[in-house]
């Protein structure tokens, strides 16, 4: 399934927050989108689920324009992590992950043992079978994580939408998250994923969309967008962009800032 952008635009019912955004996500792919605080990622997200309508441009599926998707389509094609929640009621893991095949049941519908099933496996696939009778309000940051990339998994969407899906987590978790993002991919989901740290994208991304005032600023790989200068342009630090070998031979890029160098008149930092 693919997903296109055209000349979005995108924002609230008096404010526009961003403009002439092109994109296109393939099955198979991660694009990971980058940008300061406030720079339109979690609208631009809400855009593309249909839970803002857009100022202007389109959004295809396929090639099949979403407007008059119902509910009950859309949540069959998307599926939506938000960042970790506490939660406030005590529903088991199991049951929480359960809540993902809702977008297959009728109105009145109760889940089938085909859909337990489901929710099973992807505890399974996730690695977290063990918690499925913990109360999701009693398990930690990461497996929280965890447990909602399951849920959406258990809708069995074709575009994965993730909302900084390593917000909060320890660094052992963010590691755990992004490498579940990139087996994902392995099983031909198309994921879109927001982060701050532009060495998550360097780890798991196909490509990288810079968006700055709500508009795109580069859009290419990882290699391609993530430099010095852009990195000077969009945030107003001075950062060296290096090589760097994993235990396992792989050479990555790494960001390395330099402190001391915030410029006080960026647009960052206005």
């Amino acid at each position: 399934m693919r997903l296109d952008l055209q000349d979005l635009a995108f924002g609230y019912a008096h404010r526009e927050v961003g403009r002439d955004v092109t994109f296109s996500l393939s099955g198979g792919e991660v694009l990971c989108l980058l940008g300061p605080n406030g720079g339109g990622k979690t609208t631009l997200f809400k855009t593309v689920l249909r839970l803002l309508a857009p100022h202007g441009g389109r959004i295809l599926v396929d090639g099949e324009s979403i407007t008059g998707w119902s509910r009950a389509r859309l949540a069959r094609a998307f599926a939506y992590v938000p960042q970790a929640q506490l939660g406030v009621f005590p529903f088991t893991v199991a049951d929480t992950v359960l809540m993902g095949r809702t977008a297959h049941l009728g109105a009145f519908a109760t889940p089938s043992r085909g859909d337990r099933a489901i929710a099973l496996e992807m505890l399974s696939v996730l690695g977290i079978s063990h918690l499925a009778a913990r109360p999701y309000t009693e398990i930690s940051g990461g497996e929280r994580q965890l447990t909602l990339i399951a849920r959406a998994l258990a809708q069995e969407p074709a575009i994965l939408v993730m909302d900084e899906p390593t917000a909060s987590l320890d660094f052992g978790n963010q590691i755990r998250v992004l490498s579940e993002i990139e087996q994902l991919a392995h099983r031909g989901i198309a994921v879109m994923l927001s982060t701050h740290d532009p060495d998550h994208a360097f780890l798991c991304a196909h490509r990288v969309a810079l968006l700055h005032h709500g508009r795109l600023a580069r859009l290419g790989s990882p290699e391609q967008v993530i430099t010095r200068e852009s990195l000077r342009e969009v945030y107003g630090i001075e950062v060296s962009v290096r090589d760097a070998t994993r235990a396992d031979g792989r050479v990555v890029r790494v960001c390395i800032p330099t402190l001391g160098t915030i410029d006080p008149r960026s647009d960052a930092e206005r």
